[in-house]
């Protein structure tokens, strides 16, 4: 809000002034009335909350509210004196009428008090606080002794404070005891004498195991209100991301999180599916309602062991969910908690909370998605489509196949998923290091062990294989992609530092500058990019398109914006070797083998356009010295990492991974030396265009210095201020480019400056349009 005060400065005086001319108009007896009784409220309303807490022994929490009153006060008139000492002018007349407050010292330790006390439990006291700040506010803005934004800053203000004083001290847990529990199981009729907390319930959630005098054993689900809060953020994020068939709204009150539960567990019941029967339901207190089933005794799927799962135990289960699914009703948690295998090897459905009932084929075929993957992570691919095809027949299992991705899955078995492929790379990679180890060459071992298939893409040829008209296009779940949140927040970044950097540099050089230079600058800016192509192209045996591999390199711009260059253009690349029909252990190994390549040549490069600086300026004596210096550094570095146990286990772990993946992958390329020339030029091409540009934007300005020197700059430079992990090398790229291009070079600073920021504008500000149209393009083809 303060910054809205700051940079919108029209528009809330605009709106103060509306309301005050509005005001006038209403009538004077109307106006007194409102403020008098929102006046009588403000302090009324607190009085009698703090009475009814202290009635119901609620002390504690009356004590929360009263230093969240305090830290109120004292913080509005903290801001108070700051607006009207040291605020800007904008901020000060978008909150200050005449001689009022900015912030409301009276209302602020009110909404603070209220809300640390408990007031979001209590509907009607929620409600009268509510119309309380509203009338108030109402009769302080028709009265000219406020403006909409400090009123808005005052209840944030309010809020803050409390919730922060809530997260600082604690807040009281609202979690009944094991005697509430008891005493609340009495008063539906049952005789319990212990109740334990089952150790096989669901994550999240919290089940007791009943013992009775008389009668047999209960199983207890309890919900109160800190369970029924917690994952708050995680179910927001997949609401915002995902379509609504793909997710459910999650109940707002303990009674409706009681009646769902209730709802489903009595239609499954109705619907003959193995599932445990309802007996009773009953609130526990306030904060806690409780569901009482039967007791079924056996153990969570997850917990027996991979012999021990029989075609039995798949059948029955596809046989309760196939009953379920013929009354429309959805499970929508088929992990391996939600299976419970009983003694006689039969299966029981549990944690039916998360259920729907008249649920669509969406929903019904996410299911089915659901428990193939479960089944599959245990008993295989093959198994696991055999036993649905048994029990649902082969179209309604194919039906599943659109839905089987990551995304629609449950959390867990998003992270089972992880960890069956990380230990499916494992064995793999330990049974190449085997091989090679046994003699056999390194090509060799990479054909005979290939890299791991996902998953569910196992599942998809099983099914394929059956029904091979199936569907295959992945149904459309997500409503909002990662990417494109990401895409829109570092859009927003760019313009934002953009803006930053041309207000503290400003251009006044430009109405002096050559434009002929400027021209010759962008040119060699875009030769970059072909050069980038071609060292992408050049180690790569397979063929790729000429321009969608440039279309790829000007992609990579965008994604500077976002990640390191160092990480963000391999990933990318990788990603587009992969999508082109590179295998991904060989994309991985191409891009790895131009960063190496491409780190030699910079060295290289670096050395020798030092060694033609050094010559031209007065004798190889200080290259040679430079050189010299430049090896013992690099050697100390190396020995300082070699005598370190843990550097130097990471650097052979580096080295194994290089000596596996690239250098196989260059011997490969040895047989054409085609693509090794391409490949090398490209990347002399990449350094020989950046280095043109630097030089063309200096000479725009009026500056001069040796090519060989704006080439020391430009490798020194770039490489030092890259060694910081900001995307873009924002900012450090920069300083390092105009530091030496005024040490280094001789250039002067009035010149370095501009040349430097229209050296970035044309290298990486300028295309990241561009970039974003080419990333968008062959997201859309199916390029990345």
């Amino acid at each position: 809000m303060l910054v809205l005060a700051s940079i919108a400065t029209s528009t809330t005086n605009g709106l103060t002034t509306d309301i005050t001319s509005g005001a006038t108009r209403l009538p004077s007896f109307l106006v007194t009335i409102t403020s008098f009784f929102s006046t009588a409220a403000v302090l009324v309303v607190p009085v009698a909350f703090a009475v009814e807490r202290l009635i119901k022994r609620d002390g504690l929490r009356v004590a929360d509210g009263v230093l969240a009153a305090v830290l109120a006060h004292g913080l509005s008139l903290g801001i108070d004196l700051w607006v009207v000492r040291a605020a800007p002018q904008s901020i000060r007349s978008a909150l200050v009428v005449g001689n009022s407050d900015p912030v409301h010292g009276y209302l602020t330790p009110v909404i603070a008090y209220m809300t640390a006390v408990g007031m979001a439990s209590r509907p009607r006291w929620r409600v009268a606080l509510w119309l309380v700040v509203l009338l108030d506010s109402l009769s302080e803005l028709v009265s000219a002794n406020t403006t909409p934004l400090s009123i808005a800053i005052t209840i944030l203000l309010g809020l803050t404070v409390a919730y922060g004083t809530l997260y600082a001290v604690g807040s009281p847990n609202v979690r009944p005891t094991g005697e509430h529990l008891l005493a609340g199981l009495r008063k539906v009729g049952f005789d319990p004498i212990t109740a334990h907390r089952s150790p096989d319930g669901p994550e999240g959630t919290r089940r007791y195991l009943v013992v009775q005098q008389v009668g047999p054993p209960l199983d207890v689900h309890v919900i109160d209100r800190e369970q029924q809060a917690s994952g708050f953020f995680y179910r927001f994020w997949r609401r915002l991301r995902l379509r609504a068939v793909a997710t459910r709204s999650s109940p707002q009150s303990l009674r409706q999180a009681l009646e769902q539960e209730a709802l489903i567990a009595y239609a499954a019941n109705a619907a003959g599916a193995h599932s445990p029967h309802l007996i009773a339901t009953s609130e526990l207190g306030p904060d806690a309602v409780i569901l009482v089933y039967e007791r079924i005794e056996g153990r969570a799927f997850a917990d027996i062991a991979d012999e021990e799962i029989t075609d039995k135990i798949l059948v029955d289960a596809w046989t309760s969910v196939r009953t379920l699914h013929d009354r429309r009703i959805a499970h929508r948690q088929l992990t391996a908690k939600a299976l419970l295998v009983t003694e006689d090897s039969g299966t029981c459905l549990v944690n039916l909370a998360g259920g729907d009932i008249a649920a669509g084929d969406l929903a019904l075929r996410m299911d089915v998605a659901q428990l193939l993957t479960t089944f599959a992570l245990r008993v295989g691919p093959e198994r696991a489509v055999t036993s649905a095809t048994e029990v649902l027949g082969t179209n309604r299992t194919a039906a599943a196949l659109p839905m089987l991705q990551p995304v629609g899955l449950s959390r867990s078995t998003r992270q089972d998923l992880k960890v069956y492929h990380r230990h499916r790379k494992a064995e793999v990679q330990a049974e190449r290091d085997a091989q090679i180890a046994a003699g056999v060459k390194v090509e060799e071992a990479l054909e005979a062990s290939p890299d791991p298939a996902d998953l569910l893409s196992l599942i998809r040829e099983e099914i394929l294989a059956l029904v091979p008209q199936a569907p295959v296009e992945p149904a459309k779940l997500e409503r909002l992609r990662p990417k494109t949140l990401i895409s829109l927040i570092a859009g927003a970044f760019a313009a934002y530092l953009l803006v930053g950097q041309l207000t503290n540099n400003p251009l006044t050089h430009l109405a002096h500058a050559q434009w002929g230079w400027i021209a010759v600058a962008a040119g060699a800016s875009a030769a970059s990019y072909l050069g980038a192509a071609m060292s992408l192209a050049g180690f790569v045996p397979e063929q790729l398109p000429f321009w969608r591999t440039i279309a790829a390199q000007v992609a990579g711009s965008f994604v500077k914006l976002v990640a390191p260059a160092a990480v963000g253009g391999v990933a990318l690349n990788a990603r587009f070797l992969q999508r082109a029909g590179v295998r991904p252990g060989q994309a991985v190994a191409s891009v790895g083998a131009s960063q190496l390549v491409g780190l030699a040549m910079h060295i290289v490069l670096l050395l020798g356009f030092g060694f033609i600086a050094g010559t031209a300026s007065s004798s190889d004596v200080p290259s040679a010295r430079t050189v010299i210096t430049v090896l013992l550094v690099a050697a100390v570095v190396v020995l300082i990492v070699a005598a370190i146990p843990p550097l130097r286990r990471w650097l052979f772990q580096q080295l194994r991974l290089l000596f596996v993946g690239v250098i196989p992958r260059m011997l490969d390329l040895l047989r054409t030396p085609s693509k090794l020339a391409t490949g090398f030029g490209g990347i002399v091409l990449v350094s020989l265009a950046f280095i043109a540009c630097l030089d063309a934007c200096v000479r725009a300005f009026g500056g001069s210095a040796g090519f060989a020197a704006i080439a020391v700059v430009y490798l020194a430079g770039n490489a030092a201020g890259s060694a910081v992990p900001v995307p873009g090398g924002i900012g450090t790229i920069d300083a390092a480019l105009i530091l030496l291009l005024s040490s280094a070079a001789g250039v002067p600073g009035s010149i370095a400056g501009p040349a430097v920021l229209m050296f970035r504008i044309l290298t990486f500000w300028f295309p990241v349009l561009p970039g974003w149209l080419c990333f968008g393009y062959l997201q859309r083809k199916g390029g990345l």
